[in-house]
């Protein structure tokens, strides 16, 4: 005889008996599939289209700088017979008044001025995330002395100091990179003291302490991994950032020197120029103007991304 609290029951697609619950409702088991971190932050970031767009569209700025600038029939060192000609066919964003073909050098700009930018990403990324991580990890003296010297950095005056630096490194894209990324590491170095301070008093933190693990283990293999979504946000913002001070300082007169050319340096250049021959200024900066802009929602859909509390799906 069959327990009271149970029957049987046909399935009305099988037709094969199918256990009931004591409530005379069927038992079914709903199941999603798992997603690892890296799967969820995907998804929230391509849920942010204006993010995505602005991926698609630095993707081609980059393809067109750097394999658009090799396939390129024109060098920007090369001068032509076309002197002061304006956008036409054969030269798409004009000549200047000596016959380099705009085109080019717009594409050697962007290069340069994109090449500073990741190299200022990457340095003040990493020298401000241990940095921070060190400081957040053993706070008390160590954290007080670190934090002020990152604090005098934030101080010093950004473009006069970076000015100054860049003029005495002969112009060289590098060394004009590593001038800014030396005084924008700081900046990291707080956003990941900070994550770090928060982090430190969890559970894994002290499961890992109990089971004998370095603190410089304690600090790579689970302290700065678990901070890298604040920072890479972070370095999103400072890959903009860069592009706008190497701008500046070429546009000064400080940063990339003749004959190599960077999009501040055609700036600077045409700026006497716009009446007569505004495609000189126009399009390196509009370059500019398209690689901030991008940078900085490719940032925002990061930011929504990384953060494990974003509810809001963006349609």
């Amino acid at each position: 005889m069959p327990d009271a609290t149970e029957t049987q029951q046909s399935s009305p697609l099988t037709g094969q008996p199918s256990e009931t619950s004591p409530a005379g409702q069927p038992e079914r088991e709903f199941t999603v599939p798992e997603r690892s971190q890296t799967q969820m932050i995907l998804r929230r970031f391509f849920q942010h289209k204006l993010a995505v767009a602005s991926l698609f569209v630095l993707l081609g700025v980059v393809l067109l700088a750097f394999v658009g600038g090799a396939l390129w029939k024109y060098s920007y060192v090369d001068i032509t017979a076309d002197e002061s000609v304006p956008p036409s066919w054969e030269h798409p964003f004009g000549t200047d008044a000596v016959g380099h073909d705009s085109f080019a050098q717009v594409l050697r700009g962007t290069q340069l001025s994109l090449g500073v930018a990741v190299l200022v990403a990457l340095f003040s990324t990493v020298v401000g995330t241990v940095w921070g991580s060190i400081a957040g990890y053993y706070r008390g003296w160590l954290d007080t002395v670190m934090m002020r010297i990152a604090d005098l950095v934030l101080t010093l005056p950004l473009l006069a100091v970076a000015a100054v630096l860049g003029h005495n490194v002969g112009g060289s894209w590098w060394l004009i990179a590593v001038v800014i990324a030396g005084l924008y590491w700081a900046y990291v170095a707080r956003v990941a003291r900070g994550v770090v301070l928060s982090l430190r008093e969890k559970e894994f933190i002290e499961a890992s302490k109990a089971l004998g693990a370095s603190d410089m283990r304690i600090i790579l293999r689970h302290l700065v991994p678990n901070s890298l979504g604040a920072v890479i946000v972070n370095a999103t913002i400072l890959v903009a950032i860069a592009i706008l001070i190497e701008t500046a300082l070429s546009f000064l007169g400080f940063g990339v020197r003749p004959p190599d050319t960077s999009l501040g340096l055609l700036v600077s250049n045409a700026q006497t120029a716009v009446s007569t021959r505004p495609w000189l200024f126009y399009f390196p900066g509009l370059f500019i103007i398209i690689i901030a802009l991008t940078i900085n929602f490719i940032g925002d859909g990061l930011r929504d991304a990384f953060d494990p509390k974003q509810t809001k799906v963006r349609e």
